[in-house]
């Protein structure tokens, strides 16, 4: 797509935006708060133990519903770096210390788990937290969870369409029955606990592939765009497939949620000094399996920039630009992956309660504002 192209789409999705937040039908804006367990560093950058680090998460999240934050989500993952694979357990235990924020997963890998057991787990948080449970599930952009129960990538795909169908029966509450070739087959199999209200909030995290977008709207679930690098201006066709698809499938308006990395502090300067070399070293990790290009101090400046997907700096540059972003893409929902390995958790309390009391605010005046006082 041309760069004029997105800068067209881009203005004509803000106009929309604009049209719809003051519309009967507008979806509250919320903002919410995502980590994937990032394993902490001390004050001398030495790691501190897995443990440990699944302790400070707890207390992260505790720490989030004290500072406005609407919602606290745990991805899952398996590895020495993100030592986070049952974030449920974790989430349970922030439920028992909180009583307003809604808790989740962020996201579930699908593909390598068993929907029943899935369900079961967040309908168990679901009852603990009073209905505050939400789940985002995702195909696995990383794969280590295959090899670890025992499933093909050859079967990626597959996997994931199944598996997501039969949430989908899930949710609907009531005996199900369901046959596919990735599990056994339920019939008229009654799957507790049951939901005191209704099914939870299900969204399907998507980073880049059309048919993920209309998958969400055939089954009747949220969309997470999730946005690691690029310009986020170019997601804005995905809004409006989603869109059109819940529209062709006959399902009603759905909101969007925009997920990316990030970091705030005091000052631009600080941010960028404590996020930058753990992202380098990170990204450079993973780039051999993942594809991704090894950064450099040019390309992180970019993507901190206004144009790229990474959203660090001061809580004024970073609300200016998810404003930006949320009204690009026609979303009402911005998640933080805040975190990074060798972050010490004071930094990440310092980055939750700038984001929760000086970023959201600002944010909700920015959005609030006439076009013209933008």
């Amino acid at each position: 797509m041309a760069t004029g192209d997105i800068t067209e789409q881009s203005a004509q999705a803000g106009a929309e935006l604009d049209a719809e937040l003051s519309g009967p039908e507008r979806f509250p804006l919320t903002f919410g708060l995502n980590t994937f367990g990032d394993r902490n560093g001390d004050a001398d950058g030495k790691p501190v133990s897995h443990a440990q680090t699944i302790r400070n998460v707890m207390e992260e999240g505790v720490l989030a519903e004290q500072a406005g934050i609407d919602f606290f989500g745990i991805g899952e993952h398996h590895t020495d770096y993100f030592p986070m694979p049952a974030g449920d357990v974790v989430l349970a235990a922030i439920a028992g210390r909180s009583d307003r924020i809604h808790l989740g997963s962020s996201v579930t890998v699908l593909s390598s788990d068993d929907p029943v057991r899935v369900f079961q787990r967040y309908s168990t948080l679901n009852a603990i937290s009073g209905g505050r449970a939400e789940v985002i599930l995702g195909r696995g952009s990383s794969i280590e969870s295959f090899p670890l129960f025992g499933y093909d990538l050859s079967d990626y795909e597959e996997l994931f369409e199944e598996k997501a169908t039969l949430f989908a029966e899930l949710l609907k509450g009531g005996p199900v029955t369901w046959q596919g070739n990735t599990r056994a087959p339920l019939y008229q199999q009654d799957v507790v606990p049951h939901t005191e209200s209704g099914p939870f909030p299900v969204w399907i995290g998507v980073g880049g592939n059309p048919q993920s977008v209309i998958r969400a709207a055939r089954l009747g679930f949220r969309l997470a765009l999730a946005i690691i690098g690029g310009d986020p201006a170019r997601f804005a066709a995905f809004s409006q497939l989603y869109r059109r698809a819940l529209e062709k499938f006959g399902r009603p308006p759905l909101p969007v949620a925009v997920h990316s990395p990030g970091h705030v502090a005091p000052t631009d300067e600080q941010a960028m000094e404590e996020f930058w070399p753990r992202w380098r070293d990170l990204i450079s990790l993973v780039a051999p399996e993942r594809g991704f290009a090894i950064p450099t101090d040019d390309s992180f400046a970019w993507e901190a920039g206004p144009q790229g997907a990474l959203y660090v700096g001061s809580p004024e540059t970073v609300a200016q630009k998810i404003a930006t972003n949320l009204r690009a893409l026609q979303a009402t929902r911005f998640d933080l992956k805040y975190g990074m390995p060798g972050l010490t958790h004071k930094a990440l309390m310092t980055n939750i309660e700038l984001y929760g009391q000086e970023v959201i605010p600002r944010v909700r005046e920015l959005l609030a504002a006439p076009a013209s006082a933008r």
